[in-house]
């Protein structure tokens, strides 16, 4: 089971413009599909149905290289 990353787009934002979907991508940023989610929960339902194990964003500016910015859904 691969990890995936739920990704909320757009990732440059202002801090108060609102995340308007998120994408399923792997570390090294290439999306796992084309499907742009309306709501986390439902890019975290596709990751698990797709056999991939999703990790959410513990904070605003994400980055896959470190560990702690991530945890498992």
């Amino acid at each position: 089971m691969a990890n995936v990353y739920v990704e909320p787009k757009p990732k440059a934002r202002a801090e108060h413009e609102a995340i308007t979907h998120y994408v399923l991508e792997y570390q090294h940023e290439a999306r796992v599909t084309q499907t742009d989610y309306k709501t986390q929960a439902d890019a975290i339902a596709a990751a698990i149905q797709l056999g991939h194990q999703p990790l959410v964003a513990r904070v605003r500016v994400t980055d896959k290289g470190k560990p702690d910015h991530w945890r498992a859904a």
